[in-house]
């Protein structure tokens, strides 16, 4: 475990014991010398104090992470983290957090990783340490049950929906052309809603994650996802840009799990098969 370093030096006896230096001058080394002593012990108490991992996690992104009939954050991200953080012999905390203030949740301190189909991108690379990824995903177009739509030509003037501040808006600012032919761009706070408009008819697609839209597709039947890919992606999971000890420790225990089978067997239980790409 990384901890921060102390500040280490000898202080003077004259300091300590009296001495011949004046009050004034005395009295200003000796809060200097507190307040050094204060600045270590602050120090080393900034690593993962208590071996707790707290996660955030978006809580209506399903299957990876979402609150399910009883009230509870469940999801496969979920599960994988306390599994990995068992592997740790850490306590993990799930923190449902604001997905768009995701990166500024992770920067105060407020969480230690994200970790809840975090997309790999250049930007979030700049931002923060990310893990090798772990799972593939795309980001295609979902449709109403019945549509008429089977193209992107065909979403032409059309209304499409998307999640604010996610990946989706990333790859419909990639494609220039397509986003120019839409009539409206709508965004919300997160996919459910943005599905649900869908359902009743205030939109005509949906831009999102596969995962997603399959977990909605199996679990209603009242959208269909094309095979209409506007971006290929991969998940990691994003640590502060300092804490590369941590990302690699999580890392080793996803290659132990890989290893030992249990990733492939949750991933199984929640995807039907083994989606992972951990090597």
């Amino acid at each position: 475990m990384r901890h921060c370093r102390c500040i280490r030096g000898r202080i003077p006896a004259s300091i300590m014991f009296g001495g011949y230096l004046p009050v004034k001058k005395k009295l200003t080394l000796v809060l200097a010398v507190v307040m050094a002593l204060t600045m270590c012990l602050s120090f080393a108490s900034c690593g993962k104090e208590g071996n707790k991992l707290v996660v955030g996690v978006d809580n209506a992104f399903p299957p990876m992470g979402f609150v399910d009939d009883n009230g509870n954050l469940t999801g496969f991200d979920i599960e994988l983290a306390q599994a990995v953080g068992k592997k740790l012999n850490y306590e993990v905390e799930i923190q449902a957090i604001d997905w768009k203030r995701k990166q500024q949740e992770l920067d105060a301190g407020n969480v230690d990783c994200l970790w809840n189909g975090y997309t790999i991108t250049e930007d979030r690379l700049e931002a923060c340490t990310i893990s090798e990824p772990y799972m593939k995903n795309r980001q295609i177009i979902a449709v109403k049950a019945g549509s008429d739509i089977a193209s992107l030509d065909d979403l032409k003037g059309k209304k499409l929906a998307l999640q604010s501040e996610s990946s989706a808006s990333d790859a419909l600012d990639s494609k220039p052309e397509f986003k120019a032919s839409l009539g409206q761009v709508l965004l919300y706070d997160d996919n459910n809603q943005a599905l649900l408009d869908l359902e009743a008819g205030g939109v005509d697609a949906v831009l999102l994650d596969e995962v997603v839209a399959n977990y909605h597709v199996k679990e209603d039947g009242k959208i269909v996802a094309l095979d209409l890919s506007l971006a290929d992606e991969e998940y990691g999971i994003g640590f502060r840009k300092a804490d590369t000890e941590l990302c690699e420790k999580v890392e080793n225990a996803l290659h132990e799990m890989k290893e030992d089978g249990s990733l492939a067997q949750l991933s199984i239980k929640w995807f039907g098969k083994d989606v992972t790409t951990v090597k």
